[in-house]
């Protein structure tokens, strides 16, 4: 199996931190990444500003890659954008990778499939023997790799929750889609804020996107005084993080910038709306119906920012032990699911609890939290020191996970569904690829 590299899918943050971590091993790795350069889906939100400095954002092993080049490492407590995390690390670190001699970093390789070489899902004679094969679509054709380990760090960046709230897209949503945007968009560019500068704008969500879009439709609305919002929040109420009790300072600031916003009046805010129905009028303009019979009209764009879902259709020939209300694994699940946890209580773990009974496969990541909110970056870093060390055969360092989280300010579970959030809401933020704030 030895003579198989190690698989790593996503050239993403994580995905290169637990490719250096191979490398310090002596590790031969392939890593796969769909897009054309590193950190592909960070891209899609360059311009938004992360919570989280600096020295939260870079891998150690990373690092001491990066310093035997010629690498300035950026200053530990700025706050960068997406756009700086990509230049001044990802992009370095994927050229620092690629210039040693045991790692391969594959752009324009989309996986579509992992398996057992030789054995479908079904077979269990001789499995574990058996390397892994990954499907992979290129520019040249479909290909395969063959690997000795794989651990999946796509991430969830490229499934976003629908604005529907049964979990599939409401009727109507995918008819209206080219007025429906899903993510943050950059409303400090002229030529995007003109799609929504003096129009009624309705956003979907309540977690650290919402507020970063609320945030943004606020500045924008101080230009174009036509501007209205109608805020589509599903609970009976919203909360706004920890405020000054947040140890990633950041994220406490823009809740209080999002609820400044949200109590203007720009902003209506209505509650208890889970939109069944998307519709047109007579003038072009949106109808939003709710499960319970509210009705916002006359719009004319949609921000749906209501989270991330991981994509597992490339694994439905692999052994997975799901949780089956998060999608994550099934150990992990209790540390992190936002029904019953603190966002401040995210125990440590690694490669015991991301383990999976295909053996030699691992989730890392977004995508190991499934649909779990509130992703740490520090999170990602500290699970592939872990999966790498197992992986390698040092047991003993991969039990040895230490990972203590900035708290939120807000605890307690996030309570029934038809209540009102305890404690102004745990785990307010949404699921992002990222835990980030807005743009400065």
């Amino acid at each position: 199996m030895q003579q198989h590299p190690l698989v790593i899918i996503g050239a993403g943050p994580i995905g290169l931190a637990a490719a250096a971590h191979a490398h310090a091993r002596g590790r031969s790795v392939v890593v796969l990444e769909q897009g054309a350069d590193a950190g592909a889906a960070v891209s899609e939100w360059g311009h938004v500003r992360l919570f989280s400095p600096w020295a939260e954002l870079v891998d150690p092993v990373a690092a001491d890659l990066l310093r035997s080049s010629d690498w300035t490492a950026p200053a530990e407590r700025a706050h960068p954008t997406g756009s700086d995390w990509i230049a001044d690390y990802l992009a370095p670190l994927a050229a620092a990778l690629t210039a040693t001699a045991k790692v391969d970093i594959r752009f324009g390789h989309r996986v579509t499939g992992v398996a057992r070489q030789g054995r479908d899902l079904m077979v269990q004679a001789g499995r574990e023997e058996e390397p892994f094969v990954l499907h992979v679509d290129t520019a040249s054709g479909p290909t395969v790799v063959v690997a000795s380990a794989v651990i999946d760090a796509s991430g969830t960046w490229g499934s976003p929750n629908p604005l529907g709230t049964d979990g599939y897209a409401a009727p109507g949503e995918r008819e209206h889609a080219d007025r429906i945007t899903y993510g943050m968009p950059d409303l400090a560019d002229p030529a995007i804020a003109a799609r929504y500068a003096g129009r009624h704008v309705a956003v979907a969500g309540t977690g650290a996107s919402a507020q970063n879009v609320l945030v943004a439709l606020g500045r924008l609305a101080a230009t174009s005084p036509e501007t209205s919002v109608s805020w589509l929040v599903r609970r009976p109420d919203a909360g706004f993080g920890g405020g000054d009790n947040d140890q990633l300072v950041e994220r406490g600031a823009l809740g209080k910038r999002a609820e400044k916003v949200a109590s203007s009046g720009l902003v209506e805010r209505r509650t208890t709306f889970r939109t069944t129905a998307v519709a047109a009028r007579e003038d072009g303009r949106l109808r939003l119906t709710s499960a319970d019979g509210q009705v916002v009209v006359g719009v004319d764009e949609v921000i749906v920012v209501t989270g991330f879902r991981p994509d597992l259709a490339i694994l439905s020939e692999v052994r997975l032990d799901l949780d089956p209300v998060l999608q994550s694994p099934r150990q992990l699940a209790p540390l992190i699911d936002p029904n019953v946890h603190s966002c401040g209580t995210v125990y440590p773990h690694g490669a015991a609890e991301l383990a999976q009974p295909e053996q030699g496969f691992y989730l890392a990541g977004m995508k190991s939290y499934g649909r779990a909110p509130s992703f740490l970056t520090l999170t990602g870093f500290e699970q592939v020191r872990s999966i790498v060390a197992e992986i390698a055969g040092d047991h003993e360092a991969a039990a040895r996970v230490d990972l203590v989280l900035p708290e939120s300010g807000v605890c307690g579970g996030s309570g029934a569904f038809d209540d009102a959030a305890a404690g102004g809401g745990c785990c307010a933020p949404e699921s992002e690829l990222f835990t980030i704030s807005s743009p400065r």
